[in-house]
């Protein structure tokens, strides 16, 4: 984690130019923290197998990051959720202005794939890599589950459409994250296939986490405004506060489940996250 979050501050989008503020735009959500969940996730299995390339993997990992901080910066945007506050720190449309806010995030959607391309990895690894990120960053994965989100405002949506919307707008990039790094780390085909399955389902329980943070954390606890879903196609809004509690606990038991019959490398990488982002959802 240390390295990673090292190397991202040492390699945040330089641009030489007399804007003002455009530069340190580009940087700020990016250097105001988070999980770093994706990257981590990337990172971790390739160290499980091929730890030679961790750092010929770093810009892959900080390809992902940026991707990811982009998403999160329209998402505040006045068009869309109109929040002032992400990561505990002033949204970029607050701190700036509204077209800063949506050049900035352009330019990381964009420069996420430069950056990828820079790795020092084999060409037809990186064209892989290229591939899959843009399938599920882009209008079939994130773009789409923001689509849905925004679109369905106000009009509930079944259980299954709301887990589609956010096995788009959220966990196809942690999925993804993971099949990225069994690539990397040529995994068979079988292995990151279910390694991308499984991580769809991590992220779908990251999803129900967060809409139970919403619920029933002060804005302070969270980082970012709490309690303002309520038009949203939430869990919590759909099931209930409790129920979303023993869906997250489902979810969470199949995962634990699927997880055990990982190999020893991949489980041992792995159970430090598994440990912060899974088990804790077991209840008795």
């Amino acid at each position: 984690m240390q390295r990673f979050e090292t190397y991202l501050q040492e390699n945040l989008p330089k641009v030489s130019t007399f804007h003002p503020i455009y530069e340190d735009a580009l940087g700020v959500m990016l250097l105001a923290g988070g999980k770093r969940f994706r990257p981590m996730l990337l990172l971790t299995i390739v160290d499980a197998y091929e730890p030679m390339l961790h750092g010929a993997s770093l810009p892959v990992a900080l390809a992902i990051e940026m991707l990811h901080t982009y998403s999160l910066i329209h998402d505040d945007l006045p068009a869309m959720d109109d929040s002032p506050l992400r990561r505990g720190h002033p949204t970029l449309h607050t701190r700036y202005d509204e077209v800063t806010a949506i050049l900035a995030g352009d330019a990381l959607n964009t420069d996420a794939f430069y950056t990828l391309s820079q790795a020092p990895l084999r060409d037809d690894v990186k064209m892989k890599l290229v591939e899959l990120l843009a399938r599920d960053g882009g209008g079939r994965g994130m773009v789409l589950g923001q689509a849905i989100d925004c679109y369905f405002e106000n009009q509930p949506l079944s259980l299954e459409q709301v887990k589609t919307l956010h096995r788009n707008k959220t966990a196809k990039l942690i999925a993804v994250s993971m099949q990225m790094g069994a690539v990397i780390a040529q995994l068979p085909r079988s292995t990151q296939e279910d390694l991308y399955a499984f991580g769809l389902d991590l992220g779908l329980l990251f999803q129900i986490q967060d809409d139970i943070i919403d619920e029933t954390q002060s804005e302070v606890e969270a980082g970012k405004p709490t309690q303002h879903d309520t038009d949203k196609n939430s869990f919590v809004n759909l099931l209930g506060l409790d129920e979303s509690i023993r869906e997250a606990n489902s979810v969470a038991k199949d995962l634990q489940r699927r997880f055990e019959h990982f190999d020893k490398r991949l489980q041992n990488a792995l159970q430090p996250l598994m440990n912060q982002y899974l088990y804790r959802h077991i209840k008795e």
